[in-house]
């Protein structure tokens, strides 16, 4: 009845994956079956953390994230939680040997959103985005890679690259919740009041040389999830297009979105580049 329950689990965390994002969720469908729900149980762990930092208003954040924190650390002590999300997630980080450094990174830069509200330097940045972002690269990294360590390590930068390149991008659309809701700013040197067309042309430009050597990677990828990685890879470089095309001023008073029909001519049009072998 164990399998039950864990079946139950990875259930869950599709459910929070495609309730969250329509994009990556359509993204990880494109992965082979037999390494979907690992990453479902990725992003569920990680969606989980940061709606704690970003959404939860009016609670104990610190609290929270902590005794979140600690459920895990019990979960994967006993192979078990009651907390579905959890459960999945200690599941996959014992079967595809995620080491605790890419967990602890990745939480401590959860809790700097509880107490930083501008990362004004180069370095704070940096670690930042290595926290949030990079290290979810390398866990999705070393479940594509099924513990193949040599490959792992040949395409470490390059997954840190694109989970940065989409960190930023989501930073660059979110400018003005980021700021105006959540007093937060993340991009070194600009804020909302500073953000101008050089200002954004100077992001853009960063994130296409991190798009630029984590297309390297891709195109290393085992077969079972290089079509998938693609495919986000793809729709994060419309996003960032569309950016690109939008005045710096719209960006910083509206969300820019990808519209559905959009979404789906990227994922067709991804397919056809794949299946010539174009990837």
């Amino acid at each position: 009845m164990k399998k039950l329950f864990d079946d139950v689990s990875f259930k869950c965390s599709v459910l929070v994956t495609k309730s969250y994002s329509t994009s990556f969720s359509m993204a990880v469908y494109m992965l082979s079956p037999s390494i979907r729900d690992a990453i479902y149980s990725i992003y569920g762990f990680v969606r989980f953390a940061d709606e704690i930092v970003d959404s939860f208003h009016g609670f104990d954040k610190e609290s929270l994230i902590n005794d979140f924190e600690k459920e895990y650390y019990k979960a994967q002590k006993l192979g078990i939680s009651l907390n579905p999300i959890l459960n999945s997630f200690q599941y996959t980080v014992k079967k595809y040997s995620i080491s605790d450094d890419l967990i602890q990174s990745f939480l401590k830069s959860m809790k700097m959103d509880l107490v930083k509200s501008d990362y004004n330097n180069t370095e704070e940045y940096q670690e930042y985005i290595y926290g949030s972002a990079d290290v979810v690269g390398l866990m999705c990294l070393k479940v594509f890679v099924n513990g193949n360590d040599t490959i792992y390590e040949e395409l470490k930068n390059e997954a840190m690259r694109l989970g940065s390149a989409f960190q930023k991008v989501n930073f660059l659309r979110d400018l003005k919740d980021d700021n105006l809701v959540l007093n937060r700013n993340y991009f070194p040197g600009f804020d909302l009041k500073s953000f101008d067309e050089n200002a954004k042309n100077s992001i853009i430009k960063e994130i296409e040389e991190d798009f630029r050597i984590a297309f390297q990677g891709i195109q290393k990828l085992p077969m079972e999830a290089k079509f998938g990685v693609y495919t986000a890879y793809v729709y994060y470089k419309k996003l960032l297009k569309k950016l690109e095309n939008t005045p710096y001023h719209k960006i910083g008073n509206e969300r820019i979105r990808v519209s559905n029909y959009t979404k789906a001519r990227l994922f067709a049009n991804s397919f056809v580049s794949y299946k010539l072998k174009l990837v």
